[in-house]
């Protein structure tokens, strides 16, 4: 059987090797000069291969549509993509929150590996192959046209990514040429992004902080008093909001909050962030009370090293609006009180979602209703299949979206 595979991302790579694993003549047709683009950029560059989690936990970090996933799940697992990559060459290692990594922290090892496999299966890649249209004859494929040539195949997998980091290749044409066969795309939106916090006063304080990371904090998203989202772990302040691992996976859930665009720009949607969730108000206070003892004669402004990140400190103050020269030994217990609700609930207002080009993973794609689970194969079209994140499936940050690539592209170039 002749399959062509349209996209060289990591789904892509996957469907060429299990279908040329399969017995079958397999080509990569890529646009982009050279395969695995978003792969190398993935873990800030170190790509979390997929997480060791057992798989209802997989289930519990994919917000939409997960049993969609259960036979592709089962058929290529974690620890699959694991015991494949370590047989190549690549150890792995797994790190908190049970993501999986290579050991070398290293993407590019884990694009050599692939594409290792794909020169020992003869698989054949044409680079810079822009797709232009997919040929079918009595509602079944028969071949890809380019540019400047056409190619006919028995078998067809779209796996070209979503909208996201363009630069990378993935610019939804898999999108147009799916929905030229009769396929329909659901709402394409940004999720895994950062998000704005572009009112007046939360602007001031992200510019403030602008660059400053922060580990182990909670945070809570609400709408009035409602709790859209809980999480705990790392991130970062910018200059236009804040980012990072916790605030990219509230943004998979912010993204399906109904009305949600019309609330931010209303400024209806808040985040509470606790510099000290390990503490308690009275734990907090104690301990700030420890430290002033230890600094009673000093100002303010330098009695803080202790308890914050520097860059921290003058923000802090400016919020309690106490006078920074005045002396630790003056401070009031309404005042410490007021340190304390500041450091435990520092708040801003969240009024958007950074463009979708600027998101890890592209939420909404092709309609699930229209594709078999078992096989990934079109229900419309004969020998059209799909695999990765052109699919309407996403899921958090730690592994969970790239695990998707592997089963689903597995999935797409297996024969079973």
């Amino acid at each position: 059987m002749k399959v062509i595979v349209i996209g060289g991302g990591p789904a892509g790579m996957m469907s060429a090797i299990s279908a040329a694993e399969a017995g079958d003549n397999v080509i990569i047709l890529e646009k982009m000069e050279s395969l695995g683009k978003k792969l190398l950029i993935t873990g800030k560059g170190r790509c979390n291969i997929t997480n060791a989690a057992e798989m209802e936990e997989f289930f519990r970090n994919i917000p939409e549509n997960s049993k969609f996933l259960y036979s592709a799940f089962s058929k290529y697992t974690n620890r699959d993509i694991v015991n494949f990559l370590n047989k190549q060459g690549v150890p792995t290692k797994t790190e908190r929150g049970n993501r999986i990594f290579p050991v070398s922290d290293n993407a590019r090892d884990v694009l050599n590996a692939l594409t290792k496999r794909l020169k020992a299966l003869n698989v054949e890649i044409k680079y810079n192959f822009k797709v232009q249209k997919i040929l079918t004859k009595n509602n079944k494929v028969i071949s890809v046209q380019g540019e400047n040539e056409t190619i006919s195949a028995d078998k067809i997998i779209i796996a070209t990514g979503g909208k996201s980091y363009p630069v990378t290749g993935s610019t939804g044409d898999g999108y147009k040429l799916a929905q030229e066969l009769g396929h329909t795309i659901t709402d394409l939106k940004a999720s895994l992004v950062p998000l704005k916090c572009e009112e007046k006063e939360s602007q001031e304080l992200c510019r403030d902080l602008q660059g400053l990371s922060l580990k182990n904090v909670a945070i809570r998203i609400q709408h009035e008093t409602k709790t859209i989202y809980e999480d705990f772990g790392e991130m970062l302040f910018t200059h236009f909001g804040i980012s990072g691992p916790i605030i990219l996976s509230a943004s998979s859930i912010l993204v399906r909050y109904k009305n949600i665009d019309k609330l931010m720009k209303e400024n209806k949607i808040k985040i509470n962030i606790d510099l000290k969730p390990s503490l308690t108000e009275k734990q907090l206070d104690s301990r700030i009370l420890r430290d002033f003892a230890e600094v009673k004669n000093k100002q303010f402004k330098n009695s803080l090293e202790k308890l914050l990140p520097q860059k921290m400190i003058q923000p802090i103050i400016n919020l309690t609006k106490i006078v920074p020269e005045k002396k630790v030994n003056e401070i009031t217990k309404e005042e410490r009180e007021r340190i304390v609700k500041i450091i435990k609930n520092l708040q801003l207002k969240i009024t958007g979602f950074r463009p979708i080009e600027e998101a890890i993973i592209t939420s909404g794609g092709i309609n699930l209703k229209e594709i078999d689970p078992k096989s990934m194969q079109s229900k419309i079209v004969e020998g059209l299949f799909f695999a990765g994140e052109i699919i309407n499936i996403d899921a958090y940050t730690g592994g969970f979206n790239l695990q998707i690539a592997w089963s689903t592209g597995y999935v797409a170039g297996n024969r079973t």
